[in-house]
């Protein structure tokens, strides 16, 4: 199946499959940003507002505004507990609706890789913060085994079967987004690699919530009983088991950061 684009509409799934492991490579992001406290954000591709959530709790931002092109994710972002200064609209990384340099803080986060053109999406990033502002991501190493989807998506491939990958897989290379950072003109552009793990009670919980990814469920639901048993017991032995019980997948995420000229 060649490349493609893949959107994310239900934001309680994305919650179960996605959001969770969002939260933990978004602590690390974080603690390395090490934010002042109430700056501007603007959230490129909010999602169902997992990261937003957390950057509420953790920065004490004056303002947060999260920008996503699914009405669906953005109802369910809507309906988190965290209080503070959010706000969620509709709309196209590519083309912000918002004027120049009205935000301290750009971020996009697990995101890049779901945009058709990267460079006009930080294009529009460093278009938004102040000079001297930040424009910031962090994205799942796609091309190096650092997907937390890899293990099923890897077996999949080895049964001849194609799970749909996103068109911008290069934009995960760590390589790939610090030319798009210095292309875009930011200083002091600086990255790191983050890692993180979770853990599941047991197999048949990593696979249930593994079965909400839109690039798992749809082969999985036309497969034949035996190739499905056969799919599993090959993820299965993939995974590591915990300690106490249950099993463990790795998550492994490359991270970028630069500052708008002044």
């Amino acid at each position: 199946m060649a490349d493609q684009q893949i959107r994310f509409d239900d934001g309680a799934a994305y919650e179960q499959l996605m959001g969770i492991w969002s939260r933990k490579a978004g602590d690390v992001f974080l603690d390395w940003l090490a934010p002042s406290r109430g700056l501007r954000w603007i959230d490129v591709g909010c999602g169902n507002g997992a990261f937003t959530e957390l950057l509420v709790e953790r920065c004490a931002p004056i303002e947060v505004q999260g920008i996503d092109p699914s009405e669906g994710q953005l109802a369910f972002a809507r309906s988190r507990r965290a209080a503070g200064p959010v706000s969620f609209h509709q709309g196209d990384a590519m083309a912000l609706p918002f004027p120049a340099g009205g935000f301290d803080v750009a971020v996009m986060a697990l995101v890049i890789v779901f945009v058709p053109e990267p460079k006009k999406a930080i294009a529009e990033m460093v278009r938004v913060v102040r000079t001297g502002g930040t424009v910031a991501t962090y994205m799942w190493d796609m091309l190096g085994g650092g997907f937390p989807l890899d293990p099923v998506h890897i077996e999949m491939r080895a049964m001849g079967l194609a799970p749909p990958r996103p068109s911008g897989m290069d934009a995960s290379r760590m390589e790939a987004l610090r030319q798009l950072w210095t292309d875009a003109g930011l200083e002091a552009v600086e990255t790191r690699e983050i890692t993180v793990q979770r853990t599941f009670s047991g197999f048949d919980e990593f696979w249930a919530i593994n079965l909400k990814a839109p690039s798992i469920a749809p082969i999985v639901a036309a497969m034949e009983s035996a190739q499905i048993e056969l799919l599993q017991s090959r993820v299965r032995a993939r995974l590591p088991e915990a300690n106490g019980g249950g099993v463990v997948c790795q998550g492994r995420a490359h991270a970028i950061r630069g500052r708008r000229p002044k």
